[in-house]
């Protein structure tokens, strides 16, 4: 194997061929990532790929990084001969996006002492964040639906853990007040919302003990459950208690009894784990959880990619700590034959991994946690031609993410065509859990739970609002134990007319409606457990409603989908010729049915089994064969959480299919 040594006590100078050092002979490890990729360069250019590959090996250690980590096509391994960059010793060497700190001293400015609370003034520690060679201090960004993705603002963690940026109130939510003289316009959905110029009032009267509301901001659920933004408030009227914010906007204005708190105030760091950035001065104020002595302390800073690998192929990077950066870990652009395996990625600003593009990458193996963004997001294929791009996430434990963003940033975002998302462990997140709009994709064996826990009208699994998104399986899945706020959760959502969705062999515990059908056509519910859910399945008819707002998400924004990909020709003819029976009811604009909707040999026990509602016809939409409802199915032991059958189980008789649940979750959960 032809190996390349890296180690923070090495030299560029040296030839990078050994992990013990002879300086005088000039052997020795490399110090950077930079001169083991240029280290490869120059072999391949003079010998060509050596036949084994070639590994990087990246001895015990913090790595920092000044700026991203490049690798071109020039960089590439080949199908046989990889290019890998590994740790010597799994998740021992760390690549950091961060800086140490030091140099904490209590508080001795008698104006910042005013503005703190008592209680915090003998307990909050300042450093000037310069003498740990930080000089970009930050900026808070407007984060959050519709928005785009942006780096976060100097972030802090101590001990491992992310800190939390002062706020009020220190948990939970503040409800927007009703206003009396607000301009409520209808929300299309029967309620009324403030228009986003006219801002919102609040009730409380801790804000009118605050000196200063300069980069104050707010963070909240504005309209609804499932878009949440992060707002710098523009004026603020104490007296009236009325708040302006400042453009970019959210897209749907404000909602009397929604929810939000303030962030970013320094008279509110007030309890153990807080801080706040004087980004004037560079001066980090941190109240500590615990004592410093011996405990590490980061500072968030590299904002650009820690890895930027751009038409790059056959390269792999293996148990490797990626942490504490603003921006994403790893973006990969085309290229194909990329794997990141066994790293652990935690405290990151964005996204930890995101796929534009290429075909075959794939993330198995790692730990992805406390993201402020998604963990590994997706894009390939060519939805056009349905020519699939292979790339894969696989038994990843991801768990804690979407700090920051909350909404619609998930464990596994993907978009495109030939997705493989597997044996993944997902838990703990306020909004979903995997979110797709793709075709012919596989989603299976995956635990998921605890997810949903501060959003509603969202799903564990979600897609939606595409007739054309076909192919797609969802099967031998266990989820359980989803939240759910306002509207409520889903498990599995097919949201507003998605359809060619299969949902096989899962089984679901204790969760709102397992089952969502909102509105889909060529949809299969077969085979799958239900256990304690409010219902196992939720079927409805939305595109038949006449009502303008889905009106015209049926004539306007599914027709235009449906169009664009022409599915009177192949492949889409061909693949999905039912997508042509959408012809006779466009023509006569009186709505789509849900219909083609094969409900069989499924087990639904406690609960409730069936809601067909909203312009629904049971007879008439959906197919029931035999399920087994409300019956003793006769589990191995449901007290356990073992819900394989008993071999005289009642589901063997209407052809129920054994479910694989201990292939479930990842291999080494």
């Amino acid at each position: 194997m032809t190996e390349i040594f890296v180690s923070t006590d090495g030299c560029d100078s040296f030839d990078g061929m050994s992990q013990t050092v002879s300086a005088d002979d000039g052997i020795g490890p490399f110090e950077t990532l930079e001169r083991a990729r240029d280290e490869v360069r120059r072999m391949k250019a003079e010998d060509g790929i050596p036949a084994d590959g070639v590994t990087v090996t990246l001895m015990n250690g913090d790595y920092s990084l000044e700026q991203s980590f490049e690798l071109t096509e020039e960089d590439s391994g080949a199908a046989d001969a990889r290019i890998v960059y590994r740790a010597a010793n799994e998740r021992a060497a760390r690549l950091l996006g961060g800086r140490h700190l030091s140099g904490f001293n209590p508080v001795t400015d008698p104006e910042v002492l005013s503005l703190l609370q008592p209680a915090a003034r003998s307990q909050v520690l300042q450093t000037k964040l310069v003498e740990s060679g930080i000089t970009d201090f930050g900026q808070m960004r407007s984060r959050g639906f519709s928005r785009k993705t942006a780096p976060a603002h100097l972030e802090l963690f101590c001990g491992g853990k992310r800190m939390t940026l002062a706020r009020y109130p220190n948990q939970g939510f503040l409800n927007i007040a009703p206003d009396p003289n607000g301009d409520g316009e209808d929300d299309s959905h029967g309620g009324k919302t403030n228009r986003i110029e006219t801002g919102f009032k609040y009730d409380d009267q801790r804000p009118g003990e605050w000196k200063a509301f300069d980069n104050v901001w707010v963070h909240g659920y504005w309209a609804w459950d499932w878009a949440n933004s992060y707002e710098e408030i523009e004026s603020i009227d104490l007296e009236t208690r009325h708040i302006k914010t400042k453009p970019p906007h959210g897209l749907y204005g404000f909602r009397a009894g929604q929810r939000f708190y303030f962030l970013n105030v320094l008279e509110e760091l007030d309890e153990p784990g807080e801080y706040f950035v004087d980004t004037r001065a560079g001066i980090l104020y941190f109240w500590p959880p615990e004592s410093l002595d011996g405990t590490e302390v980061i500072a968030s800073v590299i904002e650009d990619p820690m890895i930027k690998m751009k038409q790059a192929s056959h390269i792999s990077f293996e148990g490797i700590i990626f942490e504490a950066c603003r921006g994403t870990a790893i973006t990969i652009d085309g290229g194909e034959g990329s794997r990141i395996r066994n790293c652990a990625f935690r405290n990151i600003g964005n996204d930890a991994i995101v796929v534009e593009g290429g075909k075959d990458h794939g993330v198995e193996g790692c730990e992805i946690t406390a993201t402020g963004d998604a963990a590994v997001k997706l894009n390939g294929g060519d939805r056009q031609t349905l020519t699939p791009c292979g790339h894969f996430v696989r038994n990843c434990h991801v768990h804690h993410f979407a700090v920051w963003t909350r909404c619609y940033v998930t464990a596994v975002n993907f978009n495109g065509v030939g997705f493989h998302v597997a044996h993944n462990h997902i838990h703990h997140a306020p909004h979903t859990a995997i979110l797709y709009w793709a075709n012919d994709s596989i989603i299976e064996f995956n635990h998921i739970h605890h997810v949903t826990q501060e959003t509603g009208d969202c799903g564990a699994i979600y897609t939606g609002r595409d007739y054309t998104a076909c192919g797609n399986v969802i099967r031998h899945n266990y989820i359980h134990d989803t939240g759910g706020f306002g509207m409520g959760s889903n498990a599995v959502y097919l949201d507003d007319c998605v359809s060619g969705q299969k949902i096989y062999g899962n089984i679901f515990l204790r969760t709102p409606r397992a089952a969502f059908i909102g509105g889909g056509r060529d949809i299969e519910v077969v085979n799958n457990i239900f256990i304690d859910c409010e219902p196992s399945i939720h079927v409805d008819g939305r595109g038949l409603d006449s009502r303008e707002v889905w009106h015209n998400m049926v004539y306007k924004t599914m027709k235009d989908r449906l169009e664009a990909i022409n599915h009177h020709k192949p492949p889409y003819s061909e693949r999905y010729p039912e997508l042509q029976e959408l012809d006779a009811y466009y023509a006569k604009e009186e709505g789509i049915p849900p219909g083609n909707i094969l409900i069989t040999r499924n087990i639904s026990v406690g609960g409730t089994w069936l809601d067909a509602r909203w312009h629904t016809n049971i007879e008439k939409h959906l197919t029931l064969g035999e399920n087994l409802v409300d019956a003793d199915p006769h589990f191995v032991s449901k007290e356990e959480g073992d819900y394989r059958l008993k071999e005289d189980s009642p589901a063997w008789l209407i052809g129920f299919e054994s479910i694989p649940v201990e292939r479930i979750g990842t291999d080494w959960e």
